[in-house]
């Protein structure tokens, strides 16, 4: 017989509270490799060109990847700056 444990909450249902956020990038057919690369270079907090390339390389291969994690209020601010340079960006995700 199995049991279901419940972790307790951190916060509300939707309130957003404890947990990090995570802004996604997802493939697309319009975008170049080195608008992306540059992109997240020039937007995301601790990330080179080279660092951009390599998450460039992997949106390309895997559909998707993550560019950035932390509180909330940073990553809609990262994810309206990715968003209006262009980027398919997929909705913030908590986690």
């Amino acid at each position: 017989m199995s049991q279901t444990v419940e972790l307790p909450r951190v916060g509300g249902p939707g309130s957003g509270l404890g947990g990090r956020w995570r802004v996604v990038v997802l493939n697309d057919d319009h975008n170049t490799f080195d608008h992306v690369a540059e992109t997240l270079a020039r937007f995301i907090p601790g990330v080179s060109l080279a660092d951009g390339y390599r998450f460039a390389d992997r949106i390309h291969n895997n559909g998707c990847a993550i560019v950035w994690s932390g509180p909330r209020e940073d990553a809609e601010e990262h994810w309206e700056e990715l968003d209006d340079a262009g980027l398919t960006m997929a909705p913030l995700e908590s986690g």
